[in-house]
């Protein structure tokens, strides 16, 4: 375990430690938003739920595709997908429909080039380092998954900041369930 531990932390470090490209224009989409949307499938779709549930504290108006209570995506949204290989279908479906309606698409990926990079509005690429001890110590997408998990929460910070929030305001919005 201590093996793999190291290893997944030196990864995602190694992953984070210069500021990704367009994360600037990423927080303004989501300020500018009047409603954000997120998606994705499987242990992307859930990296992808627990930022929701950030933006959900800090306030904004928040869904996730696919579920029952979710409203239609507009002109003047923002849509947010994550995807490793960037080549899900239903999440490159999400993306195209999205765009045909007006909104803006973000994709969270490590291949820029990929069929949804292509297909959205702005692309940020957390594209881990690939080797050998990849397959051993984090099989298939965790590195991905793990650094865009820490990206996401990092940008809640930006996001804090900027909303005038704190953790104080937040924990007002925080579910308690009884």
């Amino acid at each position: 375990m201590k093996e793999s531990t190291d290893y997944i932390i030196k990864a995602v470090h190694e992953t984070l430690s210069e500021t990704l490209e367009n994360t600037d224009k990423f927080v303004d989409m989501i300020l500018g938003a009047r409603k954000i949307f997120l998606y994705g499938v499987g242990r992307s779709g859930l990296i992808a739920k627990a930022f929701a549930i950030r933006l959900v504290q800090m306030g904004l108006e928040v869904f996730f595709v696919g579920e029952t209570v979710t409203p239609i995506v507009e002109e003047g949204n923002v849509v947010i997908i994550v995807s490793y290989t960037g080549e899900t279908m239903s999440a490159i479906q999400t993306a195209n429909i999205v765009r045909r309606v007006g909104a803006k698409v973000v994709a969270l990926t490590a291949h820029s080039n990929s069929k949804l990079g292509t297909a959205s509005n702005l692309v940020i690429e957390v594209h881990p380092p690939k080797d050998e001890e990849k397959k051993r110590l984090a099989p298939l997408g965790t590195l991905f998954e793990d650094a865009t998990l820490i990206y996401l929460d990092s940008i809640v910070a930006v996001l804090m900041e900027k909303l005038g929030q704190s953790e104080g305001s937040m924990r007002k919005r925080h579910a308690i369930w009884v």
